[in-house]
């Protein structure tokens, strides 16, 4: 299978990951390959007629105004991708590397920015070839494009640094040479086409946005399996209420909720409940036996979750619009025949999206941690026995223990969505004066989407728990299959032992890819 690159088709954010995680071979198309040659010749062309242009004959960052010969460009393009090749940290992983890779050429395929064509074939076959350069995490300002990243991929290119094949970590000449590939031959603007864009934020961010979105499409599952556990009341999923505050992202949760939860015999019918109460009405105050609505993180589901819908929708439209912009400076157009000195590198669009994923994802968080709380206090279960505890409690502590890590998680969470976007520091000798950090935010956001996954299997735990407790067989048919799969990894605990490989399991489940089902979840889990 081949992932053919064109150029009149956008490349999709679920086919960059798709292709990065099945290793899918990449080809560019013949009229990609005629707009870069184009591109390419119309900066030859500038050249001979000496042009002054940033990055071909001038030198770069805090050094622009020095102006250096065409004859010195090879030198110069390879000093530049080893000077900022400074990111410090563990390695990223190969999917993370693959999906960068693949980022870049999709930019560079858009034909402005006069790469020289062999190079960007050149790249297009390291890829292939299964050569993942060793990327150090930590140290992208994401301002002038992610440097240090996309520099560590640069040097592998050119036969430096080191990269991993067959899992093998071995010197970048090496790895390219048992591919049978040559180094690349660094003309000028060749180094800085290479580095100079955001892809470095754009491959994670696309990656962190496709579990993101699979772990709040699930969620949405999970909130009706809980509804169901806790005993919840489906009058205030009904659509026709929602239809007088029109936030689509609120709507379509309501109505998942409303109809998947249909046919439950666990959830609540509210005017069983108002008739329970009417029948208990007397000529004083007094407490009645169940109350006339539930709490917040139940009943306020569509209203919290709807939200994070809709800001997820337009994250991922920001991510799809920089993955196909020709996201560089100096841009060469071959149809205008010039050459703009611009800022397309600048990381803040997807800065922003990812500070606000973060956002997003600790909301969901912050709700499977409440939901949690209720099932494990028996004074807000609706019945339930106190930590899902129905068999020798005391002696047993039931899922106590599991509160303490989803807590500690959370708080950790909420830590994590301080925006990176807003806390630029200057560089270069004021050169680079402002800074995305776009890069340390798509960082940021991995890490709350893999905390949002644990709270939220710890409270798909919970609800089988209570589900079990009260009669699986009322489920609806919208959760059941959620619950099956669930107990398939996670037995019904009526002894205490470690819960932490069920954990592990149900949030690597949430998170994975996978062709998803009517009810919105992977079949895997």
């Amino acid at each position: 299978m081949t992932f053919v690159i064109e150029l009149d088709m956008p490349v999709t954010l679920e086919q960059l990951e798709d292709a990065a995680r099945r290793r899918t071979r990449v080809e560019l198309s013949e009229p990609v390959r005629a707009r870069v040659r184009a591109s390419r010749d119309v900066l030859e062309k500038f050249v001979q007629e000496e042009r002054v242009i940033y990055g071909v004959n001038t030198s770069m960052g805090g050094f622009v105004d020095h102006l250096v010969p065409v004859a010195q460009a090879r030198r110069l393009q390879e000093n530049l991708i080893n000077a900022v090749a400074t990111n410090v940290g563990a390695y990223l992983d190969d999917t993370t590397v693959r999906a960068i890779m693949l980022s870049r050429v999709v930019s560079l395929s858009r034909g402005n920015s006069a790469i020289t064509p062999a190079n960007l074939e050149r790249l297009v076959e390291v890829y292939n070839a299964g050569i993942v350069p060793c990327v150090p995490e930590k140290g992208s300002l994401g301002t002038s494009g992610d440097l240090g990243p996309l520099a560590a991929i640069a040097l592998v290119c050119a036969g430096q640094w080191k990269a991993r094949l067959d899992g093998r970590t071995l010197p970048g000449r090496q790895a390219l040479a048992e591919a049978g590939i040559e180094p690349m031959e660094l003309g000028y603007k060749d180094g800085l086409a290479l580095i100079n864009g955001t892809s470095g934020m754009v491959g994670l961010g696309a990656l962190v946005y496709g579990a993101a979105s699979r772990l709040v499409r699930r969620y949405q599952q999970v909130s009706a399996l809980s509804v169901e556990g806790l005993a919840g009341m489906t009058k205030p999923f009904d659509p026709r209420v929602h239809a007088v505050k029109p936030h689509r992202g609120q709507r379509a949760v309501a109505v998942r909720l409303w109809e998947g939860l249909a046919d439950s015999r666990l959830a609540v019918n509210e005017l069983d409940t108002e008739q329970t109460l009417a029948g208990e009405m007397g000529t004083v105050a007094k407490a009645g036996s169940l109350a006339i609505e539930d709490a917040y993180s139940i009943r306020c589901t569509p209203q919290i979750l709807g939200p994070v819908v809709d800001a997820l929708q337009g994250i991922g439209a920001t991510l799809a619009d920089e993955l196909n912009s020709s996201n560089d400076n100096p841009i060469v157009l071959p149809e205008e025949a010039e050459v703009f000195h611009n800022g397309h590198f600048h990381g803040q669009y997807v800065a922003m999206a990812m500070d606000h994923l973060a956002l997003a994802l600790a909301t969901v968080t912050n709700l499977a941690n409440r939901r949690v709380d209720r099932f494990l206090d028996k004074s807000n279960s609706n019945g339930l026995p106190a930590f899902l505890c129905r068999e020798d409690p005391g002696l047993r502590l039931g899922l106590m223990g599991g509160q303490f890590m989803t807590a500690s998680v959370t708080a950790e969470t909420r830590t994590l969505t301080v925006p990176m976007s807003v806390q630029s520091l200057t560089t270069t000798g004021d050169f680079q004066d402002i800074v995305s950090f776009g890069f340390v935010a798509a960082r940021r956001a991995r890490e709350v989407v893999t905390n949002a996954a644990y709270v939220v299997a710890f409270e798909l735990l919970c609800a089988c728990q209570a589900v079990d407790i009260r009669g699986a067989d009322k489920l609806s048919s919208f959760t059941r299959p959620l619950y099956e799969r669930t107990r398939a990894v996670v037995p019904f605990l009526d002894r205490d032992e470690t819960v932490t490989p069920y954990i592990e399991r149900l949030a690597a489940d949430l998170l994975a890819p996978g062709t998803e089902t009517a009810a919105g979840i992977a079949p895997a889990l």
